[in-house]
C-alpha cells in the first residue's frame, strides 16, 4: 500500500494530509505557520502522521505547497498551490470547473478542466482587500474573534456599505461606522459583501460555471459562503476539508509521482 502527504504552508496556517492510494485521507493536521516556516511544515507533517497511525518511513512521497513550499525541506518536490487547489477540489467534486481559493494574503479565481489541470487563474496577491486579513483588520477593530465573524454577520438587517478598498484604512472605515451608532453585525455585513464583490470581480475574470467550489481557510466562514452564494446565485461546494484543499491537492500529485516510480522500478 502506497501512503503519500501533501504539506501546504501557507501565510497564516500549515495544513498536511495522508492519503491512501484510493485517494481517502488518513491522516491531517492545521496549525498556526508562525515565524518559523520550516519548523511549521514539520510539525505539520508530524501531526498528520500520528493522526494517520503512520511513521514517516511509511510514506513514499511528499510534496510541498504553498507560499512557503519550498520550505519544505524533508519533501520530494514543490507544486504551486493553484495546481493544487484546483486538482484537490476535482477529486473532491468532480464536477467543479470553477474554483474560489479565499486564503489569509491573497484570493485566487481558478478554471479547471475535468480531470483538475488549471485551464485560467487569475489572483488578487497585491491588495488583501478581498481576502482573509480584511476579515482580520475587521475583528482587530471590533475585538471579535475570528471564527465569530461570518455567524455575527448573518443577524445583519441594515449592511453598511464599506468603501475602502484599502486594508490599511479599513479598520478606521469599521471603527467609523461604529462612531455613528451601526450595528456590529451591519457593518461586519458590509466587510463580507465588500469581499465578496471583489472576489466575484476575479472570478467573473476567469467565467464563472455552474459549479463553483470553495476552497481555502475563509470557506470555514458561514457568512462568506452564504454571501458568495447569493451574490452568486447558485450553491457553491463547501466541505469540511476546504481548508485542506490545497494540501489534497498537493498529496494526489505525490501519489502520481510515487506511481511512476514505482512503475519505473518494475
Amino acid at each position: 500500500m502506497i501512503h503519500v502527504a501533501g504539506v501546504d504552508v501557507g501565510s497564516t496556517q500549515t495544513k498536511a494530509v495522508i492519503i491512501d492510494e484510493e485517494g481517502a485521507i488518513l491522516g491531517r493536521s492545521l496549525i498556526d505557520t508562525g515565524a518559523d516556516v520550516v519548523k511549521a511544515a514539520e510539525n505539520s507533517f508530524a501531526l498528520a502522521l500520528g493522526d494517520a497511525g503512520l511513521a514517516p518511513d511509511d510514506v513514499s512521497y511528499v510534496i510541498g505547497t504553498g507560499y512557503g513550499r519550498y520550505k519544505v525541506t524533508f519533501g520530494d518536490d514543490q507544486v504551486t498551490e493553484i495546481s493544487c487547489h484546483g486538482r484537490g477540489a476535482v477529486h473532491m467534486f468532480p464536477g467543479t470547473r470553477t474554483v474560489i481559493d479565499m486564503g489569509g494574503q491573497d484570493t485566487k479565481a481558478i478554471a479547471v478542466s475535468e480531470t483538475g489541470e488549471i485551464v485560467d487563474f487569475c489572483m488578487n496577491d497585491k491588495c488583501a482587500a478581498g481576502t482573509g486579513r480584511f476579515l482580520g483588520a475587521a475583528s482587530a477593530a471590533l475585538d471579535i474573534p475570528l471564527d465569530d465573524l461570518g455567524p455575527t454577520a448573518l443577524r445583519a438587517t441594515k449592511p453598511v456599505r464599506i468603501s475602502t478598498t484599502c486594508t490599511v484604512f479599513a479598520e478606521t472605515e469599521i471603527l467609523s461606522w461604529l462612531g455613528k451608532g451601526k450595528k456590529i453585525e451591519d457593518i461586519l455585513m458590509g466587510v463580507h459583501q465588500s469581499i465578496s464583490s471583489r472576489s466575484i470581480g476575479l472570478l467573473r475574470r476567469v467565467g464563472i460555471d455552474e459549479e463553483v467550489s470553495f476552497t481555502g481557510g475563509v470557506a470555514r466562514n458561514l457568512g462568506m459562503v452564504h454571501v458568495l452564494n447569493e451574490n452568486l446565485e447558485l450553491e457553491m461546494n463547501v466541505s469540511e476539508e476546504s481548508h485542506f484543499m490545497g494540501a489534497l491537492g498537493a498529496a494526489l500529485y505525490a501519489m502520481d509521482r510515487a506511481r511512476s516510480a514505482q512503475e519505473a522500478m518494475a
